[in-house]
């Protein structure tokens, strides 16, 4: 019975062991206008892991929101804005490189409060790859059924009813998905 109960207690550690090595990793963001939570998701491994190693080196401590357009997003990242007075031109940009994209719109589209990568336009980068060090929030607009349906032709896939909803009462940027990538919440 004994060994029974320590196996049953072994099972149930493994368990817990698994579904913590599963959880998504959490960045305290602090900023002048208060603190929020970043999520990120483990199946942008690449982006995930990107951004970990920019929060551990301490790379955007003193780093601006540098471009704010309203129903649309909020971006920061630019590690040339570090000290830069608000109306100063900014400097050139830091993208510090690119990293490939992780394109998941099955899983993850940009409604309000997606965190996602920057990027150049396809024009200068064809192949879509990911600013190393930029990043954007979505603050987003509603959409109508209409909307949506609009932005799913020509796609490979098609919204679920679940993401449809979040456009439709929560806002987001529904014209950015399968384009950049969403790598957290």
């Amino acid at each position: 019975m004994l060994h029974r109960c320590l196996l049953g207690l072994a099972a149930l550690l493994l368990s817990a062991a698994s579904l913590l090595a599963q959880a998504r990793p959490q960045v305290l963001v602090e900023t002048s206008k208060g603190p929020f939570i970043l999520e990120l998701f483990n199946e942008t491994p690449i982006h995930r892991d990107n951004f970990l190693r920019l929060v551990d080196s301490r790379a955007y401590e003193g780093v601006q929101f540098h471009r704010v357009i309203k129903d649309f997003m909020i971006q920061t990242g630019h590690l040339g804005t570090k000290g830069l007075n608000r109306d100063a031109a900014l400097p050139q940009d830091s993208t510090e490189g690119t990293i490939a994209g992780e394109f998941h719109p099955e899983l993850f589209v940009h409604v309000r409060g997606a965190l996602a990568a920057a990027r150049q336009p396809d024009d200068i980068n064809p192949e879509m790859r990911s600013s190393a060090c930029q990043f954007y929030i979505v603050t987003g607009k509603y959409y109508t059924d209409c909307d949506l349906q609009e932005q799913e032709k020509g796609r490979s896939w098609k919204y679920s009813e679940e993401q449809k909803k979040q456009y439709m009462f929560e806002a987001g940027a529904a014209h950015l998905d399968g384009t950049y990538t969403v790598f957290g919440r």
